[in-house]
């Protein structure tokens, strides 16, 4: 019992180690594109320490302060339930049958608590950034769940572990290739999870000049900070398992995650932001519908 829990505070630091690293290699690279120098890679890791050590006299209800918990929280459990390498058990977590049920419910778990955060934040217009964060959620959620409950339905499982086992004995297993067009619509709604652009409606950093960023600070802002971290390298490593085959040692986790967070970064880069309409639509019409074709397959199949 004693190594599991030693084994699952070292995974939990990790993840977020490897989550803050990301976040300031993502800083970077597109301060580079955008012709700055940039902050160095290891910023974020000094801006949760900072903030950490700060502390806040303003006041607000408890709901607000709770929401950064939410937060943390949540990636922190998506983070946990999700196996890193299915066949080093130090390294697998806590995953369990039915595991991808308790996961999709993690997935909202922080989303849901910003959003009551924000309603008692007093600002004036919260209300329409929990109407914007909660719609983009509604948008990219109907193309994920298409591509996981027809994941789900072609492995007869809602256990990872038995998903990454199904993709083994080479690339061409892998649920990418068995399965093309529920992959494009997880891969265009993980764009709407990290806010990528032309998705980023949420924060909208050209728009809005206000938001979590500046209505939170001192360790608040530290834990939204860290929950947003962890809770990114946990969705790469579900991405990772429920398309890329999984990961059979620690190396191959790495390069894989990798190569998922450049696909966001890439199109971040590269195409202009959808106002929240446009947003929804978009996700609603083109990775839905592609992401059913394989989903009536399978049913038909089965």
């Amino acid at each position: 019992m004693y190594v599991k829990i030693a084994y699952t505070l070292l995974a939990a630091l990790g993840g977020l180690a490897y989550g803050l690293f990301l976040g300031g290699l993502s800083r970077k690279i597109m301060a580079r594109l955008h012709g700055r120098k940039g902050p160095t890679v290891f910023q974020n890791f000094i801006d949760v320490w900072k903030l950490f050590k700060k502390k806040t006299a303003i006041s607000h209800g408890v709901m607000f302060y709770l929401a950064p918990m939410f937060r943390l929280l949540g990636g922190l459990g998506t983070f946990l339930l999700v196996p890193i390498v299915v066949t080093v058990p130090a390294l697998s977590n806590f995953s369990f049958m039915g595991d991808l049920l308790v996961i999709l419910y993690f997935m909202v778990f922080g989303c849901l608590g910003m959003a009551l955060g924000a309603a008692e934040s007093g600002h004036p217009h919260s209300a329409i950034a929990v109407t914007r964060g909660l719609s983009q959620m509604a948008g990219y959620e109907l193309p994920f769940l298409i591509a996981v409950i027809g994941l789900a339905v072609s492995n007869n499982t809602v256990n990872l572990h038995d998903i990454v086992m199904s993709q083994q004995g080479g690339i061409l297993h892998w649920n990418l290739f068995q399965y093309p067009f529920l992959s494009i619509a997880g891969f265009i709604s993980m764009l709407g999870m990290y806010m990528s652009y032309p998705f980023a409606v949420v924060m909208a950093p050209q728009e809005i000049a206000v938001g979590p960023p500046t209505e939170f600070s001192s360790e608040f802002l530290s834990f939204m900070f860290s929950g947003r971290s962890i809770f990114a390298v946990g969705k790469y490593l579900l991405f990772m398992n429920l398309f890329l085959g999984g990961a059979t040692n620690i190396w191959e986790a790495f390069l894989k995650t990798f190569i998922l967070f450049l696909w966001p970064l890439f199109i971040t880069g590269t195409f202009p932001r959808f106002k929240l309409e446009q947003s929804v639509a978009f996700f609603w019409t083109y990775p839905a519908v592609i992401g059913l074709i394989d989903f009536i397959r399978i049913f038909i199949k089965g």
